[in-house]
């Protein structure tokens, strides 16, 4: 069996640390001790704590981007993608729920040029998907009265909540719950 390189590792005790103990009450020499490396060999892949943070939520939006742009380039219809867009952030959100929930409760304590690159990621992303919201209002395939960036921060201000109560021993499975917001959200754009 191979040992898992330096930085996944790190990634993924400091996950484990943030999420237990929380970012500010977790000191770069546990996460190190834990990791089984040395504070040298932390600070040749990560700068700071701060930048294990913002790695942490980083890598699950570059996953949820790369799947969105998949999406939005497919060739379904527009009501299609929408649900499939939605399912999956639901998803991917309840598969690295520690990740985001760390980053949510933690994004204020980033340094205020993390959190302008992590917003701008952030907006990129809720852009995309608005995008087919717009398409969809275009076409007169989804209603036109509500503005598509309300819906967006409607939709996303309940995916970042799934943090408080989604729980992967309760009766519902992340695709389950996707298939669910993704019907409300859908449904609820009918003309």
């Amino acid at each position: 069996m191979t040992e898992e390189p330096v930085p996944a590792r790190l990634l993924a005790v400091a996950t484990r640390l943030f999420a237990e103990r929380g970012f500010d009450r977790t000191s770069v020499q546990e996460i190190v001790a834990a990791a089984g490396v040395t504070k040298g060999a932390m600070y040749h892949y990560f700068g700071s704590k701060d930048d294990l943070l913002h790695e942490i939520y980083s890598r699950v939006l570059r996953l949820q981007t790369e799947q969105l742009e998949k999406v939005v380039a497919a060739g379904e219809p527009v009501r299609e993608r929408l649900h499939a867009a939605a399912c999956d952030v639901v998803v991917s959100s309840i598969e690295n729920l520690d990740d985001t929930t760390i980053f949510f409760q933690s994004m204020h304590q980033l340094s205020p040029d993390k959190r302008r690159t992590v917003r701008a990621d952030r907006r990129r992303y809720h852009v995309l998907f608005r995008s087919l919201i717009e398409e969809g209002q275009r076409d007169g395939v989804f209603r036109a009265d509500k503005p598509a960036d309300i819906v967006v921060d409607f939709f996303f201000g309940s995916v970042h909540h799934l943090g408080v109560w989604y729980r992967s021993d309760g009766q519902l499975s992340a695709q389950e719950v996707g298939a669910h917001y993704a019907d409300l959200l859908v449904d609820s754009l009918r003309p």
